[in-house]
């Protein structure tokens, strides 16, 4: 599936303004300014100046919150965006209520005390944040990210992501029936997104600390719909896959048809 610009001369100017560029130029920007985080529950929430607030809109980072104050903006970070800015990138402090900085350790056990899969949905959030993936929340499609070429302003989203770990260990607790997978594919083509899976395996290190992170790795698997038309060598072959149902051409594609992009991360 190729990327879905949103009128005329938005490929032109993601082009223009590539996303290493803009996520370059907000780590700096929070650098510099010596950006502080607060804990809120699920979320951390940073006081930022304009300048930044446009850095982390066009970056993509966290949702602006309205608020009375003009010179100064918050914007609230997920857990995943926060402890990507704070750990990847070395840009962001966050601060517990009671004013004390957390450690990446510290700040790694308290994400985990409120997403137990935060170890497994965090690398695969990072696996494509470096890729320079926009990466946003997929809640609203049953799934836990969707992926964005450059802005989503300029582009609609290409995938929707499931963030899985190998083994009996899974606790996500996705795709391991059939009818979830039907669902979840079907769901996925009526918004005209492809279904993109991310195993992360953690190779026995667990998740004591964030510098485990380096040892997981990701195998990338994409589940698309199978159209006979694509590979038949003549019309009865045509024929014969059009009578099948629509359970078999979607276990067709699981079974045979995925495509597997197997690389570390």
């Amino acid at each position: 599936m190729k990327p879905r610009w949103k009128g005329k001369g938005s490929e032109a100017k993601a082009i223009a303004d590539p996303m290493s560029k803009i996520v370059s130029q907000l780590q700096s920007s929070l650098m510099q300014s010596e950006a502080h985080g607060l804990l809120s529950s699920c979320s951390v929430l940073v006081e930022v100046d304009a300048e930044v607030a446009d850095l982390l809109n066009r970056a993509c980072f966290g949702r602006p919150r309205i608020t009375a104050e003009k010179e100064q903006q918050w914007f609230q970070l997920d857990m995943e965006e926060a402890f990507y800015l704070c750990f990847s990138l070395k840009c962001l402090k966050v601060v517990s209520k009671d004013g004390c900085t957390k450690s990446d350790e510290e700040l790694w056990e308290y994400m985990k005390s409120k997403k137990e899969v935060f170890p497994i949905s965090y690398k695969a959030y990072s696996h494509l944040r470096n890729k320079n993936w926009v990466v946003r929340s997929g809640l609203q499609y049953g799934v836990d990210f969707v992926a964005y070429h450059h802005h989503p302003a300029l582009v609609h989203s290409e995938y929707a992501v499931l963030a899985l770990s190998e083994g009996e260990n899974d606790l996500n607790g996705r795709l391991r029936v059939w009818s979830d997978v039907h669902c979840t594919v079907r769901l996925c083509g009526s918004v005209a997104k492809t279904l993109l899976i991310l195993n992360v395996n953690n190779d026995g290190q667990g998740a004591i600390s964030p510098s485990c992170l380096e040892h997981y790795t990701v195998e990338e698997r994409t589940i698309t719909r199978w159209n006979p038309e694509q590979s038949r060598e003549n019309q009865g072959v045509l024929e014969n896959q059009t009578n099948r149902s629509e359970s078999d051409l979607l276990l067709l594609t699981c079974v045979s048809v995925v495509e597997i992009r197997k690389m570390r991360s």
